[in-house]
């Protein structure tokens, strides 16, 4: 229904969800840098696996939403076996802030977020860059990529935020980001 100026309220929703989104500040650390992000969260990824794609927003005024938090450890469930773990807010915390900082609208390529024990053996036995205590087993670590970024874009904004472990895979073109101990790795 459109006012006397035209403007529905829908429209003006709208514009003021965007400008929330738009307006928040950057700086380094991922916590820090999301407090104040006009207290609104949003991640956005796919999946090439499932064919699933998910943007939502997952943190509002001060507290995260429960349904998007379910919402977004179900896309990122272990797609082998259909198990479903709760994911770490802090790890799309990371995400989301490394996103912001790579100032791009393409969602994340998810690769690989919540594993089970079994699916990183098998993993494992694939490739030496499987950790066998792995904090995708624990839901606190994602796979990413973005076709617009290198992988050495991405690395260095997941590193400038100084909020858990981030590792680089130029050769499969991904970036590992977790919620653990702040560390780096990889080539």
């Amino acid at each position: 229904m459109s006012g006397k100026n035209g403007v529905s309220r829908r429209g003006l929703l709208g514009v003021f969800a965007a400008t929330l989104i738009t307006a928040a500040p950057t700086c380094s650390n991922a916590f820090s840098f999301l407090k104040g992000a006009g207290d609104v969260r949003r991640i956005r990824m796919y999946s090439g696996r499932t064919g699933e794609s998910l943007d939502t927003i997952y943190w509002i005024e001060g507290e995260y939403i429960a349904e998007a938090l379910n919402e977004i450890s179900y896309f990122m469930r272990d797609w082998r076996s259909d198990e479903v773990k709760s994911i770490d807010p802090r790890t799309i915390d990371i995400a989301a802030a490394s996103h912001r900082l790579l100032e791009v609208d393409e969602p994340y390529m998810l690769l690989s977020g919540y594993r089970t024990k079994k699916t990183n053996a098998m993993l494992r036995e694939g490739s030496r860059g499987v950790a066998k205590n792995s904090l995708h087993i624990e839901a606190k670590a994602a796979d990413l990529r973005l076709r617009s970024r290198s992988v050495g874009q991405i690395y260095r904004a997941a590193s400038a935020c100084e909020a858990g472990g981030v590792g680089k895979y130029s050769r499969s073109n991904f970036v590992h980001m977790d919620c653990g101990p702040v560390r780096s790795w990889g080539r």
